[in-house]
């Protein structure tokens, strides 16, 4: 299933299209990833379950391509993914140490004294 546009598309900028495309082609190959995984874990055959682990990694391969172009272009995709990616521990304590609250309750930390502390909504 397609990623579906919530907006006209002709309403679009030519990049928010490339974006959508960018969106939807990562979803794409998430989806293989877990299609030949889920194969790959039932078949009784070795030689088919190589093959479809094999699959399944070039579907990998693709969805880093797709998720770097789009750290390339949109810059909270690279912020975030320089916070979360290839470290080590809890990665609810990277949120918190990155964010500075607790991440723990699932709630984004109060800003000093400003608003409610939902995202960069403020009073």
């Amino acid at each position: 299933m397609a990623l579906a546009y919530h907006e006209p598309p002709a309403e679009l900028s030519a990049e928010a299209r490339d974006v959508h495309r960018a969106l939807s082609a990562t979803i794409e190959e998430l989806e293989a990833v877990a299609w030949y995984h889920q194969r790959a874990e039932v078949t009784p055959d070795a030689e088919l379950k190589a093959i479809l682990l094999h699959n399944r990694d070039e579907e990998i391969e693709h969805a880093a391509m797709a998720l770097e172009w789009l750290r390339r272009r949109i810059p909270k995709f690279d912020e975030d993914l320089r916070t979360y990616l290839f470290t080590s521990g809890p990665i609810h304590a990277v949120e918190e140490a990155a964010t500075g609250g607790d991440a723990a309750d699932g709630n984004p930390p109060a800003a000093e004294g400003k608003g409610m502390g939902i995202g960069k909504f403020t009073k």
